[in-house]
């Protein structure tokens, strides 16, 4: 049994403290904790008591337990497991959450687990067994109706996995988010180790990189710097400073996306983590000043003591190119050394090589849409529509837009033009102006024959007219639509 179990069944045997909600109806929260009990009669008695003030939403409790309650192992062989790579930093076979590829591998429900499974079926006349993901598919399509403690739930549920995980959803904390939708992601808090103010080099004696290799290529004032796709995979997250802004560059890879962000929100400069929680497959980040979740999507607080507060982190323009194109255009530039204080194989696709070699989920997400295959890449925009002043999240194919590489429409109420290079690096700005082909890797010619230079911070015409440059970013296109449902399409 290995140590996360224990932990969580030896709390559940102990019976727990947690505050109860008065006046409201709901049963005492730590019945669900004892639900869980090796104790078999003092599983049933909690059970039973939960029975009278039973209501749908209860059953993510339960749901959650079950997770945390590892099924046994047939003794078969598989050549279906985890993704190698999949959870850098942890132990994939002996403490990691049931995920989509490893499921297959396990069939027989541990004991607890199993009369957890047949309670739930009699109070919701589900009938779905020991595959918990048609459990949490079928709670995601209900109304969300949470047990008013569900917050102390969570904070002594994760504490069984790492202690450090209960700061996240303390006494002060509040949640914009679905709670049933985060889960444990198969690591402890900073379990994948952030980069710290990562030593770089010059482009000269990056000798280690070759042309063809990924990089995130991002401008802030005079300096230009590559974070290299194969160690930021192995990362997740580096605090940097560059061009004297202070940077959080987060890269989720189960959802393929790499965004910066300047560091500073509601007038402090934050020092972010990475929480080892998840919400519909998307890394939760956190902040070690006030331990409040962030949406890596989004840039902003959803779990904690800042979630529902008007702040938000300003995303920084990034380019997803090859090596040898951006050193090309930025040749003073900066790239990580690898020498980075850690261990790893930074080879190039090292981190995640089979997750990235399929289709397959590693995590479930609500819905689906099969307009585009799961990690078909896209571009992303977040803009706010000029006129209603909502959100209108917008998802490009990169495939549509490596066959049109000068795009020009309209969305939100602005004019955009999305320039992508001959290796595929797209930039959006924003502006009416019509543009028929490229000249160069740095220059395009518009509709009146002017010539235009493209930088990362805008394009530039004659009369120092400019284009701004727009904020955008890579994803898979089923980790975005999990995030933003209503998100339009160009394809």
């Amino acid at each position: 049994m290995n140590n996360r179990h224990t932990r969580f069944t030896a709390l559940a045997s102990a019976g727990l403290s947690l505050a109860v909600a008065v006046g409201q109806g709901a049963p005492d929260v730590n019945l669900f904790f004892r639900s869980a009990s090796r104790n078999e009669r003092e599983s049933r008695d909690a059970l039973e008591h939960l029975r009278s003030s039973w209501k749908p939403g209860h059953a993510s409790l339960l749901v959650d337990i079950a997770r945390l309650l590892r099924p046994v192992r047939l003794p078969v062989q598989s050549d279906r497991g985890l993704p190698s790579g999949a959870s850098p930093g942890g132990d994939p076979e002996s403490d990691a959450p049931d995920t989509a590829e490893r499921w297959e591998r396990r069939t027989v429900s541990s004991p607890v687990r199993t009369r957890i499974i047949r309670y739930l079926e009699r109070q919701t006349g589900q009938r779905f067994g020991d595959d918990l993901w048609r459990w949490r598919r079928w709670l995601w399509s209900q109304p969300y109706d949470p047990h008013p403690d569900y917050l102390a739930f969570k904070s002594t549920l994760f504490a069984a996995i790492d202690p450090r995980m209960a700061e996240f959803f303390g006494p002060q904390a509040t949640s914009v988010i679905r709670l049933d939708e985060i889960e444990w992601g198969g690591v402890g808090v900073n379990g994948i180790p952030p980069l710290n103010q990562p030593k770089v080099v010059d482009a000269a004696s990056a000798t280690y990189l070759k042309d063809s290799n990924l990089v995130f290529g991002i401008v802030r004032g005079d300096e230009a710097r590559a974070y290299p796709k194969r160690i930021l995979a192995w990362h997740e997250l580096a605090r940097d400073t560059l061009g004297g802004t202070h940077l959080t560059i987060v890269y989720c890879t189960l959802c393929g996306t790499v965004i910066p962000y300047e560091s500073m929100a509601g007038g402090v400069t934050r020092t972010f983590g990475t929480s080892g929680l998840l919400y519909r497959s998307n890394k939760l980040m956190f902040d070690e000043e006030t331990m409040s979740l962030w949406s890596t999507f989004e840039g902003r607080p959803v779990v904690g003591r800042l979630a529902g507060q008007p702040i938000q982190l300003r995303a920084v323009p990034v380019v997803t190119t090859t090596w040898g194109e951006w050193r090309k255009t930025h040749p003073r530039t900066t790239v990580l050394s690898l020498e980075t204080g850690f261990t790893r194989d930074y080879a190039e696709g090292a981190a995640y090589r089979d997750y990235f070699a399929t289709d397959r989920l590693m995590f479930h997400v609500p819905g689906e849409d099969t307009r585009l295959k799961n990690k078909t890449e896209v571009l992303t925009l977040q803009l706010t529509d000029a006129s209603t002043g909502s959100a209108a999240p917008l998802a490009i194919a990169a495939e549509f837009l490596r066959k049109t590489p000068l795009f020009a429409f309209e969305h939100a109420g602005r004019s955009l033009v999305i320039v992508t290079s001959e290796k595929g690096a797209n930039r959006v700005y924003e502006g009416g102006e019509s543009f028929t082909k490229h000249i160069s890797e740095i220059e395009l010619q518009a509709a009146d024959g002017s010539r235009w230079s493209i930088t990362e911070d805008a394009l530039v015409g004659p009369h120092d007219r400019r284009l701004r440059r727009v904020a955008a970013s890579r994803a898979f296109w089923f980790g975005w639509r999990a995030q933003f449902p209503a998100t339009r399409l160009i394809k």
